[in-house]
């Protein structure tokens, strides 16, 4: 297993749009245990491939408490939705240190393959379904800001741009030491 980095909004490559995966072999299991290692790192509950740059149909998920439940869905595909919707807060791997509002379905039946290629359905609700909808669109090319208003979609795309060059700055100082 390895740690992969996660890009980070408003890199270009977020919004590439995943095909689907064409079989489950040895590339997908490594490329499934290195986005679980690099979710749980990184403190999160769910990782879609398109944020480590693998443009596949491929997300890992883990809404426990003990985070010892991981959900591969490979090839996911939404096939019912709840009328019903809910806003909630949401935050992303991606889109480091921000959190605001999004409406998504309180519950969805999702079909996808398994880590083995098996056959799966999921009922989702609450916390599950929304994690499944917002990693889902990451396999679309859509980032969670999207949902939010133009001023503040720019408020956030600045602060990171900024936070970047920050970090760049403090990267270069100190490889020169």
């Amino acid at each position: 297993m390895a740690k992969r980095t996660i890009l980070s909004y408003p890199d270009p490559r977020l919004h590439t749009v995943a095909k689907p995966v064409q079989g489950v072999d040895a590339r997908i299991k490594t490329l499934v245990a290195d986005m679980l290692e690099t979710m749980y790192d990184a403190a999160g509950i769910g990782l879609a491939a398109t944020q480590v740059d693998v443009h596949e149909r491929l997300v890992v998920i883990d809404t426990s408490e003990e985070r010892n439940a991981p959900l591969v869905l490979i090839n996911p595909e939404i096939v019912w939705a709840s009328d019903e919707k809910v806003l909630n807060e949401e935050g992303c791997l991606s889109v480091p240190g921000i959190y605001d509002g999004v409406e998504r379905s309180t519950s969805v039946r999702v079909t996808a393959l398994d880590a083995d290629g098996n056959p799966q359905t999921i009922e989702a609700e609450g916390l599950l379904a929304v994690c499944i909808q917002h990693e889902l669109d990451h396999l679309l090319g859509k980032v969670f800001v999207e949902y939010l208003s133009p001023l503040k979609r720019n408020r956030i795309k600045s602060k990171l741009l900024k936070q970047q060059r920050e970090d760049q700055k403090i990267d270069s100082r100190e490889g020169r030491r």
